[in-house]
């Protein structure tokens, strides 16, 4: 037995294809009554038109004047009592000449009007006397020398009753085929949203642990086709922001691990030596160190953090780039004088870059070390400003040892070291994931190029604002 909910939506689909199916074959019901009524309206006339024309050659005057009907034309004498016509004789002033038994005191269509039934037939809809709906038929005629005008006339009880038969007969079957429609119905939609059964029931069993786990896809072609595609890849982006999340949390707690585990071992033997107020100096300057590190390491994984869900709100505004490339320069002059780096900044053409200066000064200072700390002592680093067409660029260039291509695309990766060049050195790699993070939320671009001689070249693009940059007083 099928129940009806109608919080499903096979029963949903149902109700509404059955409802304005009901509504269509009532109106269907009705327009075909109009128009059955309306045939046999026309059928009533004719057959009364027929009786009028028979009727004038039965009628004749009686010896006293008075008006008669021959019943000899009938084949059997109960037909008389059988006949549905209505039948009145009047003369043109209205006088009642004759009026047959079924019509009795009864009057057709009222008083004669002038010119009724002169030159045809006069066919229409009126009421009798005592309120009943008839077809008349009327026509004048000469009848042994004297004008008389002959009404015929039908009760459209005969019309009604028919109808009301052959509409109780319809109606009665209505319910029978709606129901049948509706089992159908439900039937057909049960099968078709089948697909979705098998979809929910594979969704219900997909959790963090099996993320790789696909709806089925019957018809790529079809709309629930392309429902289960698009959810197949959503469960491919998420399974992929899973995979993130694990490697950066695993990756994360390393990293924090590695500082906090130097602290306690530089604690530990700071503590087990009987050292001088120098000695203590130093293990509380080496803890320092780490403390410092590990307060980096934090504040880069909050940035991360807050930008992944967008709570850092960026201002752009328009300015001219080369100064802010030396200020982010400047604050690395302690790490540049101990290596005895050669800086070199060249602006080919004044530029002003519309980005949010804050979060772009983050991205040139984290490329700029990067620079500073994988370049040998006395190495030399150069920066180049231009415009290109609608771009302000920024070229960054090392004589460090560079990155292989294997590498090349993956340096932007959160906690992810390039090769054994630069896996000497203590970073998180979390830097230039930042950068990449500044430079795109601004709707610029981030890129490197490592050419096999040695030496890495970063670059930044960044919308160029119109005009000629502001000068600074």
């Amino acid at each position: 037995m099928i129940r009806f909910h109608l919080r499903r939506v096979r029963a949903r689909l149902t109700l509404w294809y059955v409802a304005p199916l009901a509504g269509v074959i009532v109106l269907y019901l009705a327009v075909v009554s109009g128009l059955l009524f309306w045939q046999m309206n026309r059928v009533l006339t004719h057959l009364a038109e027929e009786d009028l024309e028979t009727i004038k050659g039965l009628l004749y005057f009686r010896a006293d004047g008075r008006m008669d009907l021959h019943q000899e034309y009938h084949h059997h004498t109960e037909w008389r009592q059988v006949q549905e016509r209505l039948l009145e004789v009047l003369t043109p002033d209205g006088r009642v000449l004759y009026r047959n038994e079924r019509l009795g005191a009864r009057t057709i269509g009222g008083s004669p009007f002038p010119g009724e039934g002169e030159h045809a037939y006069l066919e229409r809809s009126t009421r009798m006397s005592d309120g009943t709906a008839v077809v008349l038929v009327s026509g004048r005629y000469d009848l042994q020398g004297k004008p008389v005008l002959i009404r015929v006339a039908y009760s459209e009880d005969l019309i009604w009753g028919r109808l009301r038969e052959t509409l109780a007969i319809l109606l009665l079957a209505l319910p029978l085929a709606l129901a049948a429609i509706a089992f159908i119905g439900y039937k057909m939609a049960a099968r078709a949203l089948d697909p979705v059964e098998k979809m929910a029931r594979r969704a219900q069993q997909i959790n963090s642990e099996n993320l790789d786990e696909r709806l089925p896809v019957d018809n790529p072609d079809d709309e629930l086709g392309h429902l289960s595609t698009e959810f197949n890849a959503t469960l491919a982006r998420i399974g992929q922001s899973f995979e993130q999340l694990r490697r950066f949390t695993s990756d994360a707690s390393h990293e924090l691990r590695t500082p906090l585990a130097a602290i306690r071992s530089i604690g530990e033997v700071g503590l087990q030596q009987d050292g001088g107020p120098e000695e203590y100096r130093d293990t509380i300057g080496s803890m320092l160190e780490e403390v410092n590190r590990l307060t980096g390491l934090v504040d880069n994984l909050l940035t991360l953090s807050r930008a992944d869900a967008g709570h850092i709100t960026l201002r752009p505004s328009a300015f001219p780039l080369m100064p802010l490339v030396r200020e982010a320069a400047s604050l690395l002059d302690v790490l540049i004088e101990d290596k005895r780096l050669n800086v070199d900044l060249v602006e080919e053409e004044p530029v002003c870059a519309l980005a949010d200066r804050v979060s772009l000064r983050q991205a040139i200072v984290n490329i700029f070390h990067n620079a500073v700390k994988f370049t040998p002592a006395g190495g030399v680093i150069s920066a180049r400003v231009y415009r290109e067409a609608s771009w302000a660029v920024l070229a960054l260039s090392d004589t460090g040892p560079g990155i292989s291509p294997q590498h090349a695309g993956r340096v932007f990766e959160r906690f992810y070291r390039a090769d054994e060049a630069r896996s000497g050195e203590k970073a998180a790699g979390l830097g230039l994931s930042i950068a990449q993070w500044a430079v795109r939320a601004n709707k610029g671009e981030i890129g490197l190029a490592s050419p096999p001689q040695g030496g890495c070249t970063f670059w930044i693009r960044l919308p160029a604002a119109p005009g000629p940059p502001a000068v600074r007083s």
